[in-house]
């Protein structure tokens, strides 16, 4: 039996790499970086067959410095800390993990929303701190339902209709907008209904993110599109930081231009301890944390390592999967 070498490029703790080595064929080899240092994961990709990266980015000097790569898996969906013009210079196919994470970073998207409508971490501080606040308070602090909100998702792929999919329950008005009109019967399975982008801003109660990011979206949430938003409305973004420009969010918030914000995803990552949104109450913020479920990581592991056996048998990839299809 041949065996293959996967440089596993993203730093994890133990506990998650046996999750992988637990769902790897056979013949694979896993070989797992300690360190995000360029050098460091050179030397890894060096001799290896096959890349696996997540949150790691894939420059032109690593690919020059490994011709033994056969071809590169994303863990996961996004791809913009990949040099993709390199990528095809090197005659290599490029694949995702459409859909396998989709289901977690929607109920991270619910936790910042209900987060930011119920004041969850300054109700928690004040309880710890020995302040049981009266009813009287919690009315005065504006707390809100999500039921019969409208909530705006800003890109309708798989974890935009995962996130319409939970919303059912909480009985929102879904709209959405994306670069291609879904069919009927998604929308009606979805209980969501097209709009436009400049009506998304301005209907939205709750306009959650969910577009990638490339020079079309790049800022496409930015000082113009939140001031068409209601000054009730609040803004959420677990998909890049690119998409939202944050000193348009900081100053909006800060002017009562709009409520608040849940923040998953930042621009540049990670992002500095002295960000200003920080300061802000009416803003919760996670370390681009929505997709790292521990028992999801086997899923999105077997997906990254059927590609690669795929590949290894010279069989199709999955279509929703491909970013740079393998050379003819």
């Amino acid at each position: 039996m041949t065996r293959y070498k996967i440089a596993i490029l993203d730093v994890w703790a133990e506990a998650v790499r046996d999750q992988t080595r637990a769902v790897a064929p056979e013949n694979f080899d896993l070989h797992f970086a300690e360190s995000y240092d360029e050098d460091h994961q050179i030397k890894i990709a060096q001799v290896c067959d096959f890349i696996v990266c997540g949150t790691a980015p894939i420059s032109r000097r690593l690919l020059d410095a490994a011709p033994s790569i056969k071809f590169i898996q994303k863990w996961g969906i996004g791809f913009d800390k990949v040099d993709l013009d390199a990528i095809r210079d090197h005659g290599l196919g490029l694949c995702n993990t459409a859909g396998a994470n989709s289901s977690v970073v929607a109920e991270h998207t619910i936790l910042l929303i209900l987060a930011v409508y119920r004041h969850l971490l300054e109700i928690d501080a004040r309880l710890r701190n020995g302040e049981w606040l009266d009813i009287k308070i919690m009315l005065r602090n504006n707390a809100l339902q999500m039921r019969g909100k409208t909530v705006g998702i800003l890109g309708f792929g798989n974890i935009g209709r995962a996130v319409a999919q939970r919303l059912i329950g909480f009985e929102t008005n879904v709209i959405y907008h994306d670069i291609s009109r879904a069919t009927g019967e998604i929308e009606s399975k979805f209980n969501s209904n097209y709009v436009s982008l400049e009506r998304l801003f301005k209907e939205s109660d709750i306009l959650t993110i969910h577009t990638p990011l490339n020079e079309s979206t790049r800022d496409i949430v930015d000082a113009t599109s939140i001031n068409q938003m209601k000054d009730t409305a609040i803004i959420i973004n677990c998909a890049r930081g690119g998409v939202l420009n944050e000193k348009a969010l900081f100053d909006a918030i800060k002017a009562g231009n709009i409520r608040g914000a849940g923040i998953d995803v930042w621009e540049p990552e990670p992002t500095k301890p002295e960000n200003p949104l920080f300061t802000l109450d009416k803003v919760v913020v996670t370390p681009h944390a929505a997709g790292s479920a521990f028992d999801n990581v086997g899923n999105v592991s077997k997906h990254c390592f059927q590609n690669i056996q795929l590949f290894l048998d010279g069989r199709p990839l999955p279509e929703p999967d491909v970013i740079i299809p393998i050379p003819e």
